[in-house]
């Protein structure tokens, strides 16, 4: 008995995870395309709650749906943390929570990466930042 080969449609996932909010974007493999979208703040009412991991799996359960809905079965995750010159290098709470809800609810995951942005060297700092000069 052989079963009938399922074929696979790709797309991308990114996950932009701070402590504030996690939005989740699902885009064609090109990347020119929007699936579908949602974040945090979608789908909780209290501004406290955006970024809880319970928000991220109601958001990722939203964006699998429509992503199903219109054919793509598979997707590679791109993580990203605030990041850059300022912010955070971490993700927040979200991001994991997503990614489980994203598995669970039907996507096959290929590659996950961390797109967070490292500065590479950023404007002077403040004269209070610079570290003591002996």
């Amino acid at each position: 008995m052989r079963r009938e080969q399922e074929t696979i449609r790709w797309g991308i996932a990114y996950i932009y995870a701070s402590y504030n909010n996690t939005i989740i974007h699902i885009t064609d493999i090109t990347g020119s395309e929007t699936i579908a979208k949602c974040s945090g703040g979608m789908v909780v009412k209290s501004h406290r709650l955006e970024s809880s991991p319970t928000a991220a799996m109601m958001a990722a359960k939203t964006v699998a749906e429509h992503a199903l809905e219109k054919g793509i079965n598979a997707i590679h995750i791109k993580v990203k943390a605030p990041g850059g010159h300022s912010g955070i290098n971490m993700p927040g709470p979200g991001a994991q929570a997503a990614i489980r809800a994203l598995a669970r609810n039907g996507l096959r995951i290929g590659i996950i990466e961390d797109i967070t942005a490292t500065p590479s060297d950023g404007c002077r700092k403040a004269h209070f930042r610079r570290g003591r000069r002996v």
